[in-house]
């Protein structure tokens, strides 16, 4: 569930950028509702508002969700007092590589990959697992970040059906392939995992 709720904001702004271009007001102040900039302006307001809902609700969010929250912040922010779509493109790109290079640095940092450190507190697999599954991981980050980078400067009329729903889309096949191959081994124990394993930490 926790990996769907980033598409909520995406979901806004791909509908507020559908919408034909038109000047509503509100407050006594013009606004124009539709397209790249007021979906971009969406995409800001709505990740405040959901990521603001989960730290009050949880009372902190994860490394992951903060890095999507700023980095939502940033490229918008830059969008919209640029007036240019050139830096939303490049948002989805660099978090994919961030989201690598963190799942990267975890085989040299720490007594254990990231993957492990994620979800070792519901599974019980062997060390070699575990590797294979981090490394998984850091390539499907990679490939996400290069397919975003490829569409957004090579096919201009899709980049933000891409952004939704190609995400999406690669998002849930790799899920049900990393279900596919965890299924594999769930019955095998680790002997270096202990009973205990401290709840959820990114």
């Amino acid at each position: 569930m926790k990996q769907f709720i980033d598409f909520i904001p995406l979901l806004l702004f791909f509908i507020v950028y559908k919408l034909e271009p038109r000047a509503v007001e509100f407050a006594g102040q013009s606004f124009e509702l539709g397209g790249i900039y007021s979906a971009t302006a969406m995409l800001i307001i709505s990740s405040l508002v959901v990521y603001g809902a989960l730290f009050i609700r949880q009372r902190k969010l994860e490394k992951g969700q903060w890095l999507t929250l700023v980095a939502c912040l940033v490229f918008g922010g830059l969008t919209l007092t640029f007036h240019s779509e050139t830096f939303l493109k490049w948002k989805a790109p660099v978090v994919n590589w961030l989201f690598a290079l963190a799942f990267t640095g975890s085989h040299f940092i720490g007594d254990r990959v990231l993957i492990k450190r994620i979800m070792g507190h519901a599974l019980s697999l062997p060390e070699p697992v575990w590797t294979r599954l981090n490394i998984a991981w850091i390539g499907f980050f990679l490939f996400c970040g290069a397919a975003n980078l490829f569409v957004a400067f090579t096919f201009q009329d899709i980049w933000v059906d891409f952004k939704v729903f190609g995400s999406l889309g690669m998002t849930v096949l790799f899920l049900v392939a990393q279900g596919f191959y965890l299924s594999r081994h769930l019955h095998d124990s680790d002997p270096s995992t202990p009973p205990s394993t401290p709840k959820h930490e990114e």
